[in-house]
């Protein structure tokens, strides 16, 4: 029994498939652009020898507050920015399967047939002027065998893009969570200071009708008198002013969350954990997606200076045919009418105006280009983990001192606020320590949100320390 001529041309081409090379060249990591060490005093202590704190957590243990992580688990499932990111992936990997397919022959069942009249000057003597003809089989579409790479080194090329791709879908949650845990900071600290301003409108307000009654009984001048409602006038815009906030601050965790199902909702208390450690420098190339985005971008200009310097070399493209022939349908499956055909094709560039060296010059381009991003992204990444770093250090002693501040205003206000009472001071020394008060204790509340909003960039700048799952 003869072997089938397609499964002879199957073998062929598998053979020299195995024995092709690749142009491809070989790939080296760059040098990192990396100091050794971070400068701040807060790095140098979360880096050192035993520190409980050296590993970022991951995003459910950063978060502290029960309500704010179930926030960022909606956000995860429902936000459409995250779904068109993605949708990205989904599609990169579609044009990944496109390309990955070209390196396997394709077959494809074919029917056809011709009709067609000749005239007597061209048909030989006893034929029929009219001729038929029809033919049915299995066919090998054009297949180019990879001899130098070509094909291989442009499914590498979107390999690598795909990876890239889920990369930056990573770089993506990592971003979603510290958006969403920076606007619901900002939403709480709008929520505390506008509390705060509706204690100190309705304090103000005993104060004025204190003053009121003082200056009927004449203890009390018109000045004072105006002073106070000066003082409820001033606490009443402040009041409306950050009721508009705290509503826009809901708005927009609303819109990162990406579910209508009632306003989003977060506790009182801390947010976050306080204690998150950088590590090494060097550990941003393991822990940051958009760093590792950009290294399987660079591969992937790697894989096009491959598939650029194949084009110079001669292709080969295959296609066959194997099934039956005849002049009738009748006769098309009948005893005798097998047919076959073979059409290698050989294609060796000669002349092309300079085009296959331009792309090999815009591909090396490319791969330069490529490794200015990387290095770039690790530049980026060590800027943004320094100011996050040096951020978080300085509003932590902050906080506390102008929690310090905030108790002994405070303090003054009760003591002043006895004095005038009792008649051992001027009235105007009592509305300097309200003044003073309101201003520390919004102050301290406007300090320790943007403590917490330093804390997720923080996070975000160390690549999210979670490991999520591929997106799908």
């Amino acid at each position: 029994m003869s072997e089938h001529p397609l499964l002879r041309c199957a073998a062929l081409a598998l053979a020299l498939l195995a024995t092709g090379c690749s142009l491809v060249p070989a790939y080296e990591r760059p040098a990192t652009p990396l100091p050794a060490h971070w400068d701040t005093q807060a790095a140098a202590a979360a880096c050192a020898p035993g520190s409980a704190s050296t590993a970022t957590p991951g995003w459910q243990d950063f978060v502290a507050d029960p309500q704010l992580r179930a926030l960022v688990a909606r956000a995860l499932a429902n936000n459409r920015s995250l779904r068109q990111t993605l949708l990205d992936v989904q599609a990169a990997r579609a044009l990944y399967r496109v390309q990955r397919a070209e390196q396997l022959p394709g077959l494809q069942a074919e029917a056809g047939g011709q009709r067609q009249r000749l005239p007597e000057d061209l048909r030989a003597p006893g034929t029929p002027a009219v001729q038929s003809s029809l033919q049915a089989g299995v066919g090998l579409a054009a297949f180019e065998l990879d001899l130098f790479g070509r094909v291989r080194a442009l499914s590498e090329a979107a390999l690598q893009e795909v990876l890239a791709t889920e990369e930056a879908a990573l770089a993506a949650r990592v971003s979603l969570v510290a958006e969403v845990v920076q606007a619901a900071a900002a939403r709480q600290g709008a929520r505390q200071r506008l509390q705060l301003a509706r204690q100190t409108l309705l304090a103000r307000e005993r104060a004025l009708d204190l003053v009121l009654q003082r200056h009927s009984a004449g203890a009390a001048t018109a000045l004072d008198v105006q002073e106070a409602r000066g003082l409820v006038h001033a606490v009443a815009a402040q009041h409306e002013r950050i009721a508009r906030e705290e509503r826009q601050a809901g708005h927009a965790l609303a819109l990162l969350v990406g579910d209508p199902a009632g306003e989003p909702a977060t506790g009182d208390g801390p947010l976050l954990r306080q204690d998150l450690g950088a590590g090494l420098p060097s550990e941003l190339l393991a822990r940051r997606p958009d760093i590792r985005a950009a290294e399987h971008r660079l591969r992937a200009r790697h894989a096009h200076i491959g598939a650029a310097r194949a084009a110079f070399f001669p292709r080969i493209a295959l296609t066959g045919l194997f099934g039956s022939a005849s002049a009738d349908l009748s006769g098309l499956f009948g005893a005798g009418q097998r047919s076959w055909s073979f059409a290698p094709q050989l294609t060796l560039p000669l002349f092309d105006g300079g085009r296959n060296a331009a792309n090999l010059d815009l591909a090396l381009l490319r791969k330069d280009q490529a490794v200015a991003a990387y290095e770039l992204s690790i530049q980026t990444a060590f800027r943004e983990v320094a100011d996050a770093l040096a951020a978080t250090e300085t509003l932590r002693r902050e906080e506390a001192a102008q929690r310090a501040l905030a108790d002994t205003s405070g303090e003054a206000l009760r003591l002043a606020q006895a004095r005038w009472e009792a008649g051992a001071d001027d009235h105007l020394r009592y509305l300097d320590a309200q003044r003073s008060a309101l201003a520390a204790q919004m102050d301290w509340i406007a300090v320790r949100t943007a403590h917490q909003v330093a804390l997720a960039t923080l996070f975000r700048a160390l690549g999210g320390g979670w490991q999520a799952t591929p997106p799908s």
